[in-house]
């Protein structure tokens, strides 16, 4: 097994907190709290500080995923946090690995979600609450196997229903309560 040097522990640390505070404890992902019981999340953190090394670590993530059996990694979250800090950027890069996945042949297979800590929805400003759904301590890239979000999909009764939710749960809850989840985390 491999040593996972301190820094990175606490990286991946904190990740695991703004799973199970937001992600899982807003029910912003109906599907993540089985994935995260049964231990099927995969943390890698990625020491890459330019899109060209990025890039390269998302290539070994990727065949790390397929390399391993959905009961041993369903998803993977490649966080990387010296990479990017910039929104716009990192929204740059996000094309970027798309192409790879086209060049990898593995469009259909494996789809990659984006979290950011500055994360912002097109037509919404920079503190607009639903941008919250999707910022996260650091840069990170999820991959998820397709076949997986199809299965999650077809026992989910309205998946078109998940976006819609999470903005009304985001709007409930309020800047002011989501710093206060986090406030031992700054």
């Amino acid at each position: 097994m491999a040593v996972i040097p301190p820094v990175h522990a606490e990286i991946i640390a904190k990740t695991v907190v703004w799973l199970e505070r937001a992600v899982i404890g807003l029910n912003l992902c109906p599907f993540a709290r089985a994935e995260h019981i049964h231990g099927r999340i995969h943390y890698e953190v990625s020491a890459a500080k330019d899109g060209h090394q990025l890039m390269q670590d998302l290539g070994t993530s990727l065949e790390r995923l397929l390399s391993q059996p959905p009961e041993k990694i369903e998803t993977l979250l490649l966080i990387h946090p010296l990479a990017f800090a910039d929104f716009l950027d990192y929204n740059d890069f996000l094309v970027d690995a798309e192409e790879l996945l086209a060049k990898l042949d593995l469009e259909g297979v494996v789809q990659i979600a984006s979290f950011h800590p500055q994360y912002q929805f097109e037509g919404t400003e920079p503190d607009d609450i639903e941008n919250y759904t999707n910022r996260s301590p650091y840069p990170m890239l999820h991959l998820l196997r397709e076949e997986s979000l199809e299965r999650a999909v077809e026992s989910f009764p309205d998946t078109d229903t998940i976006f819609e939710r999470n903005i009304e749960t985001m709007k409930k809850l309020g800047l002011k309560r989501w710093q206060e989840l986090f406030a031992d985390q700054a």
